[in-house]
């Protein structure tokens, strides 16, 4: 951990992006091999792809209703995941009456070597996240990057270093910042309205589970560079459909599952980062707690704790379980009663907590463009989106944290200032994993 951010920087970065609409310094930075946008809203924005699974097949849906915006490349190892996107980019701009076009890679650095490219959409597996937002940063790219943002604590350390180096605007895919119920609950705890907080119930569901990957191994199919899909994982994992599910493009057949490398250890954080991104992001948000985070955290099953369990500096405590609504959500208690958010709506134990009658969704939530937009436009105006790399980090540290104590099954003991374990050599060596060669960061 030699290169970790050291405090003095960490606070400095964090202190960049503090009021989500911070104006870049781009003018300090030479951005190489890319132009970047200031404030002309005419001007055409030219993206890339990369990783163009299951995800970013959504992504499209929400990205080419965009004004002003050219999808003009895609990168992906699977070559039949390539050729799908190539079709779906071009039959939209030609039933549209556009003629652009679209050229498709193997490889990533290809799409950032191209000079007309102004920024990427990264939606690879988190493995992938930050080698290729690192070097997106570096290639002069903005960059818009799902979640969560990274695979490991120190990998979000680098990342936000590139990121503000290179005076770069990165997005996080958290959609629920951008979407109408997230945002009155947030505001409605945020301005005080719920009275002093001291309990939230976020409902994520469970961490990767602790044994070691079994699925059967199973020949890998033509057209799918494996080595490269793993990169800087273990060589000896064997390829398993669950993990890369097959598609079709005579007859049509897309994804009919999701990935399954996020429920394994080793590939993904379970639905404790699945999710966790999207419910720890908004509680933290509402609790006032971007670019902070708990003080301890304590699995379930250590001294009186039923479940995953945060304390926070304030008193506050946030844990990982059922909070009484349809599936996924947050709950959050305070002296003035309750309120809880869920994909869909707002639940309260007062009638005038709720927000007003909205017109009901009839489509994906990642499909939905308000936060597609919000990108577009920072990389107009060069100022902060409003899920910047710093409230990406948080959040995924929030929930990298809770997957390093359940594994460990002991409390951890958290210092979110200069984000670095109190006293515990054992859980500071699992801020990363040693890449396979030759992959850096």
């Amino acid at each position: 951990m030699s290169s970790k951010l050291s405090r003095r920087n960490f606070l400095r970065y964090s202190a960049v992006g503090a009021a989500g609409a911070m104006l870049l310094p781009s003018a300090l930075v030479a951005a190489p091999q890319s132009r970047t946008r200031r404030g002309d809203a005419n001007d055409t924005i030219t993206l890339g792809f990369i990783g163009l699974g299951q995800q970013t097949m959504f992504l499209l849906r929400g990205f080419l209703r965009l004004p002003g915006v050219r999808i003009v490349a895609g990168a992906d190892v699977y070559e039949i995941k390539r050729q799908r996107f190539e079709k779906r980019i071009k039959d939209h701009y030609a039933e549209a009456g556009q003629r652009v076009d679209v050229k498709t890679y193997h490889n990533y650095e290809d799409v950032l070597a191209r000079p007309d490219i102004d920024g990427v959409v990264i939606a690879t597996p988190d493995h992938w996240h930050a080698i290729i937002a690192i070097a997106a940063a570096r290639a002069g790219k903005d960059i818009y990057l799902e979640k969560p943002l990274t695979f490991t604590i120190f990998e979000g350390q680098q990342l936000i270093e590139a990121v503000r180096a290179n005076a770069r605007i990165l997005q996080v895919g958290s959609q629920q910042r951008s979407a109408a119920e997230f945002l009155h609950f947030a505001n409605f705890v945020r301005e005080g309205k719920l009275g002093k907080v001291s309990r939230v119930k976020a409902y994520v569901g469970s961490p990767a589970p602790p044994q070691p990957y079994t699925l059967p191994a199973q020949p890998v199919p033509a057209g799918l560079d494996w080595d490269r899909w793993l990169g800087p994982l273990p060589g000896n994992i064997h390829y398993n459909e669950r993990i890369n599910p097959p598609i079709s493009l005579d007859p049509v057949v897309n994804e009919s599952y999701w990935g399954e490398w996020r429920y394994n250890e080793g590939l993904g954080g379970g639905l404790m980062t699945d999710w966790g991104a999207h419910m720890f992001d908004i509680a933290q948000w509402a609790l006032g707690k971007d670019r902070s985070g708990p003080v301890e955290i304590i699995p379930p099953g250590v001294g009186w704790h039923d479940f995953l369990t945060f304390n926070y500096d304030n008193g506050i405590v946030m844990t990982q379980e059922p909070y009484g609504g349809r599936g996924q959500g947050v709950k959050i208690y305070g002296e003035n009663g309750w309120i809880s958010v869920r994909r869909g709506g707002v639940d309260a134990s007062d009638p005038s907590f709720l927000m007003p009658p909205r017109e009901e969704r009839n489509e994906a939530f990642e499909t939905l463009p308000a936060h597609y937009e919000a990108f577009v436009n920072s990389m107009r105006s060069r100022r902060d989106p409003n899920c910047p790399v710093e409230i990406g980090h948080s959040t995924c540290t929030v929930c990298n944290l809770g997957n390093l104590a359940t594994k460990l099954g002991r409390q951890l003991n958290w210092n979110p200032i200069v984000e670095q374990f109190v006293d515990d050599p054992e859980a500071t060596k699992m801020l990363h994993y040693q890449y396979r060669a030759p992959y850096t960061l």
